[in-house]
């Protein structure tokens, strides 16, 4: 097969301009930048105003602190975050807005980029310029409004838009070089993109996604170019330059910031140096930690964690959902989205093919990028069985949410090869109809297939007017006392609440532990530094005068056991009875008990606590449980406190047991009505249409059984019949959000 190259060189050289040549050694930037600019006005008119669950929070948190998110600690999106935020911080907006646009910049950065490589591919398809721009644009519709593409583009739920932009940039950098490798100085684009693969590297491992397909077309094309000395050599310092921003991660840990995650701090900077060059192999141990991820205890990827079969058919149903997601409510793979999925699926082959009949060494690029970012990667990420397919499965085989933002990047990528086969498509019916450039217009309407996802994807892609996750965690904060000691459960009620705390500044008196977190060395020891008498953070009572009764700030930290001593505390399997003492009660765990790390460090410091910080817990289930606290716990709102006293036999002033049919619950009545009536914000948990991830439903759900049991105390307590029925009211509408919301709910659910 010819190339376009070839036929072009060939042209050149009888004095023939051309304007595929023109097309390909002047590519359309203006196209790319508004092909770019309107995926952003699209991310940005679907934004999320605040922050949302999982690790958004986080993340919006760190970057405004410049903090130490979980491992790997991602430096890279940290510091452009950061920037990014201080540049836009003239505008007014808030921080959480701020770093949602980065997520959205940076993921419409990736749509103008694979615009170029779309485009490159098209122009020799169709050989006419003015066609091959608007072929394009295909490509940027389809990648930019695939659901999670998109749904992961209006939020910063994680780091890897960023990813996305740099895999975008590394292809179309890997392109420029392929057709202008001859030019004296061409190396300048395979420096540039190992340089941002290193880099990249630094924020998160998807980044040096391209690096395969990367590698295979230098040596398709013409590698010798690349073997002087010179260029070697600065490849490898600038690979070096890329992996020293990881520098970043001990120099910040050791400035102690509030979330500190991990503690990668190093004894010198040559120990540091070893760590980061190495990739964890060798050097500091805390960095090393960090960076090879080391408290998630990954197996190797030959240990299945299900087969694979499974995982492929997760992936797959992941696939289904990008073209046509609001069709069916339903997560699992449904006739009503079938078509679109073959159809999309179709194109994106055709796509391939399109590159395989213009150019054998752009299409092994591209074939390999495919490749690796779909079985390469179900094959590297070896996930668990699907949250949602293999629901009929235990907690425990299968991940404990939908893991399809793992695949933005490949369903970025899949819509851009998409676009190129209707591109082809488009091509393909023009020579059916004949005649001249005429044609193409009489086809054109082919290219409507475009919007096809922007249409049925909107109501589920978008964040816009959603601030659930930040009012569920401003509610659980304000319902505690002052200097509270508030133990969580995991990701979605801690995460939002140090957003809220770090980023808002609400309620940062309140010590928020991850119980999770008490498994490590490094955390019990933050926790006590933060809480010494000069650390401690005081409580604003102007945020709700009156809620809370007078507390002095506490003289001791939470905990006074000796760090030493935390290092060395172990699960154990009691020998015999063990009797804990607290104020006004003692629990007694029986011989036999296994008391794992996190429980121990738990019981010291309620303990330790208990005489000047009220301790509360985000659930009466979950730690509080397996500490067998629970039946010394009245209900705060959502959050529940730890009385130290006989329920039973001491009420407090203001309590008040639920009926039995209500789960018989104790509750500080006055300040749960209050709580409810007057402070609580409900956005987006009372009113919803769809509630997109079903994983977070148990958000909604916590304000149904509140609000039921509300009523319940409300008639048991002689209030007004309608408050009862307002309370009842509400109760079933966040039944309702809980079941999906309004749209949201599938017919039939699943097992």
């Amino acid at each position: 097969m010819i190339k376009t190259t070839d036929v072009l060189d060939a042209r050149d050289g009888l004095g023939v301009v051309d304007p595929v040549e023109d097309a390909i050694a002047a590519p359309p930037y203006l196209w790319a930048l508004g092909a770019a600019l309107s995926a952003f006005a699209l991310y940005a008119i679907t934004l999320a105003p605040t922050t949302s669950f999982w690790d958004t929070s986080e993340y919006i948190a760190t970057a405004h602190t410049l903090g130490i998110p979980h491992p790997p600690g991602n430096p890279f999106f940290l510091v452009l975050a950061k920037t990014w935020s201080l540049l836009l911080a003239p505008t007014g907006l808030p921080v959480a807005v701020r770093i949602n646009l980065f997520a959205a910049a940076t993921s419409a950065a990736a749509t103008g980029f694979f615009y170029l490589v779309a485009h490159r591919v098209v122009v020799g398809v169709l050989q006419e310029p003015r066609l091959a721009r608007v072929g394009a644009l295909a490509s940027s519709v389809i990648g930019a409004t695939a659901f999670t593409v998109w749904n992961q583009s209006n939020v910063n739920e994680k780091v890897y838009t960023l990813s996305v932009m740099i895999i975008a940039i590394v292809s179309w950098l890997s392109v420029r070089w392929y057709d202008r490798g001859e030019e004296p100085g061409s190396e300048r684009y395979v420096l540039w993109a190992l340089f941002l693969l290193a880099i990249g590297s630094t924020s998160h491992m998807m980044s040096v996604l391209p690096a395969p397909a990367f590698g295979i077309l230098i040596l398709l094309a013409r590698p010798r170019r690349l073997l002087s000395v010179a260029v070697l050599g600065r490849a490898v310092a600038l690979v070096a330059l890329g992996l020293s921003f990881s520098f970043f991660l001990p120099i910040r840990a050791d400035l102690d910031p509030v979330i500190n995650e991990g503690d990668p701090t190093c004894a010198s900077i040559g120990e540091a140096a070893a760590s980061i060059f190495s990739r964890g192999k060798v050097g500091c141990p805390a960095l090393n930690s960090t960076l090879t991820r080391e408290q998630y205890q990954t197996p190797p990827v030959w240990e299945r964690k299900a087969p694979f079969t499974a995982q492929m058919a997760t992936f797959m149903q992941y696939f289904e959902w990008q073209w046509a997601r609001g069709l069916d409510p339903s997560e699992l793979p449904v006739s009503s989205r079938t078509p679109f999925t073959l159809l999309f699926l179709a194109l994106g082959f055709a796509g391939l093919y399109a590159a395989w009949s213009t150019d054998r060494t752009l299409f092994a690029y591209l074939a390999v990028l495919a490749g690796t970012l779909t079985v390469a990667l179900v094959v590297y990420l070896n996930f668990k069985h699907g949250y949602s397919l293999h629901a009929a499965l235990d907690q425990g085989q299968r991940e404990v949410r939908e893991r399809d933002y793992f695949y933005v990047a490949t369903f970025s990528y899949w819509g851009c090869l998409a676009g190129m086969g209707l591109a082809w498509t488009w091509h393909v019916v023009a020579q059916a109809l004949g005649g001249g450039l005429e044609r193409y217009r009489r086809a054109a309407p082919v290219l409507l297939i475009a919007l096809i996802p922007l249409g049925l994807n909107w109501s589920w892609a978008t964040r816009s007017g959603d601030y659930a996750a930040r009012d569920w965690a401003y509610d659980l904060l304000m319902s505690v006392e002052p200097y509270a000691v508030l133990f969580t459960n995991g990701d979605n009620d801690t995460f939002p609440l140090w957003y809220v705390q770090e980023v808002e500044g609400i309620r940062k008196d309140v010590t928020v532990i991850v119980g999770q977190y008490l498994f490590t060395t490094w955390y019990p020891k933050q926790l006590q530094e933060l809480t010494l008498p000069g650390s401690q953070r005081p409580f604003d009572e102007a945020l709700a005068p009156g809620l809370h009764a007078d507390r002095p700030v506490p003289t001791r930290p939470l905990t006074t056991i000796d760090p030493q001593i935390l290092d060395q505390v172990s699960t154990i399997r009691l020998p015999e009875d063990l009797t804990v003492a607290f104020p006004k009660l003692a629990v007694t765990y029986p011989a036999g008990m296994v008391l794992d790390r996190s429980q121990q460090i738990a019981l010291r410091i309620i303990n330790d606590s208990a005489l000047e910080r009220p301790i509360y817990f985000s659930s009466s289930g979950g730690l509080m449980t397996q500490l067998g606290l629970e039946r010394w716990g009245v209900r705060h709102g959502l959050t529940t406190k730890l009385e130290l006293r006989n329920l039973e036999t001491d009420p407090h002033e203001g309590m008040l047991q639920g009926s039995p049919e209500y789960g018989g619950t104790w509750f500080a009545v006055e300040k749960s009505l209050r709580l409810y009536e007057e402070i609580y914000e409900f956005r987006g948990l009372r009113d919803r249409d769809i509630w997109v991830d079903r994983s977070t439903t148990m958000m909604p759900f916590q304000y149904y059984v509140m609000a039921l049991q509300l009523s319940d105390l409300a008639a048991l307590s002689g209030r007004s019949p309608e408050l009862v029925q307002r309370l009842r009211d509400d109760a079933e509408a966040f039944q309702l959000v809980a079941a999906g919301g309004l749209l949201g709910a599938p017919e039939v659910e699943s097992p």
